[in-house]
């Protein structure tokens, strides 16, 4: 039996899953829960009804769990209150469960060109714990008050129900924003919902340059997302980004810093996802300097972020591959446990010092176990973890979240490879990205993927164009290998 792409992929990624010590399964215990589950969990007495307010979702065109939600209210001319709703999955997915034992096991959703393998499953992440249009839901609440200049004034954390009235995609509000398309159906239908979304986008851009001000990093590597027709993969389509995306961004920025304060102060432990000052930033300075800019000899996110802009705006062409190499040369990020009195380490790339992950619960792990801290410090209770089982969770949750990136990255790899099998000859334009003892690395313009040059490679450098051929692929291991022409 010959497979279609989409199966082959499937398989590929279900292999892959295994190989990383990843459950692409759920236990037969998990789906018992499930059944006994009836239906979505009943509101609690003490949260706030905020169900009147405009509650709208901007997520991915084919997202269906639906995490957080935004709202925005004017409180004065220049003052502005946003409000994040995070899905409250804690309310059916107990500790100590068969549900909760698998979403540990993995603790994330992977999302590969064979299909998406759910942290939990799509009966409650699609369904009783996703912040679906039309129904109403427990969520915890992060109200944020900030001033005309972008500035956190005052800030809540609370449990609330809340009514989402459309669910939106970020490449259609984008193209409206932006003037290239029209008013998407969902914002039309609801009243006063496009007023409230362009004063989410204002607050957002300002927010975003206040994170500049201080040096938050603004990179850009290319992500793609596989296109298929009858099964049959089609094209890999660039995966960019936009101002609805700075939306959603700037606003989780803004709200986990928000969530890791309220620990703090209500002396809780924290989950925090840090980047850590760079040990490598030698090799950062060396990196700019071949490129003709001077960075000072100490760590300095806004000198930087001068760099990127400055690589951004006189080299596009290979901004993504510069920023690819900044990103490997800062180090990886890592979740640790702060308590409090402790000094953060904080975030490098987005220069904060106090971050979190917690508006996305159905999809990570390390969300839903803020969300647990969260609840519970919101409500004066007891902390629902120990210092140390919170140690070792967050060690557990770094390890595994790079599992995961090693399957998406190998099923890109494979998508890839899979997509040029049937043009093997054909020749291709590209850019070298990489050139060393290891191998000499170029990547096509279109598709924008990258193979190995195996032929004629002597005596090229990483921002050559080149033009190659394609010698063969092997989709099972994702080989794409190229020779010069």
């Amino acid at each position: 039996m010959v497979l279609s792409d989409k199966a082959r992929l499937a398989q590929i990624a279900r292999s892959a899953m295994i190989e990383q010590g990843l459950q692409p399964d759920f236990p037969a215990q998990a789906f018992a829960e499930l059944e006994a589950l009836k239906g979505a969990s009943a509101p609690e007495k003490t949260s706030r009804d905020l169900t009147a307010l405009p509650w709208c979702s901007i997520d991915n065109d084919d997202s269906r769990d639906l995490d957080q939600l935004t709202v925005a209210e004017k409180l004065n001319a220049a003052s502005v209150r946003i409000y994040v709703a995070v899905a409250d999955v804690d309310s059916l997915v107990k500790g100590g469960t068969a549900l909760d034992e698998h979403a540990k096991a993995n603790t994330t959703s992977i999302y590969t060109a064979g299909g998406i393998f759910p942290m939990l499953p799509e009966k409650l992440s699609t369904d009783l714990t996703s912040l679906n249009p039309g129904v109403s839901r427990n969520a915890l609440i992060i109200e944020m008050n900030f001033s005309g200049d972008g500035n956190l004034s005052s800030s809540a954390v609370y449990t609330g129900v809340v009514l989402n009235k459309a669910k939106l995609a970020y490449d259609s509000v984008a193209a409206w924003l932006d003037r290239k398309g029209p008013m998407p159906q969902g914002i039309a239908a609801v009243p006063g919902l496009e007023a409230n979304i362009r004063l989410q986008d204002q607050t957002a851009q300002r927010l975003k340059s206040k994170r500049r001000e201080a040096g938050a990093l603004q990179l850009a590597t290319i992500e793609t997302k596989p296109e298929f027709e009858d099964e049959k993969l089609t094209a890999l389509k660039e995966d960019e980004k936009n101002r609805a995306k700075d939306i959603i961004e700037d606003f989780m920025i803004a709200a986990n810093g928000v969530t890791a304060r309220f620990l703090t102060k209500n002396k809780f432990p924290s989950v925090r996802r840090v980047v850590r000052v760079p040990k490598k930033w030698e090799r950062i300075v060396t990196f700019a300097q071949e490129r003709g800019f001077r960075l000072p000899s100490t760590p300095d996110s806004k000198a930087l972020d001068g760099f990127l802009l400055k690589e951004k705006n006189t080299n596009p062409e290979t901004f993504h591959d510069v920023s690819l190499s900044v990103i490997k040369l800062l180090g990886p990020g890592e979740y640790v446990v702060e308590v409090p009195g402790e000094p953060p380490i904080g975030h490098f790339g987005l220069a904060v010092k106090d971050y979190t992950h917690s508006t996305a619960p159905n999809r990570r792990y390390p969300d839903l176990i803020t969300l647990r801290l969260l609840k519970a410090a919101a409500a004066g209770a007891k902390q629902p973890y120990k210092n140390e089982d919170l140690k070792w969770l967050a060690k557990h949750c770094t390890d595994r979240e790079d599992d995961a990136k090693k399957v998406e990255r190998r099923l890109e790899k494979s998508a890839a490879a899979m997509l040029l099998e049937k043009k093997i000859g054909a020749k291709f334009d590209g850019i070298v990205t990489g050139a060393s003892d290891k191998g000499t690395w170029v990547r096509l313009f279109d598709p924008p993927v990258e193979g190995k040059l195996v032929k004629g490679f002597k005596g090229l450098e990483v921002g050559m164009k080149v033009r190659v051929r394609l010698l063969r692929t092997d989709a099972e291991r994702g080989f794409i290998d190229l020779e010069k022409i």
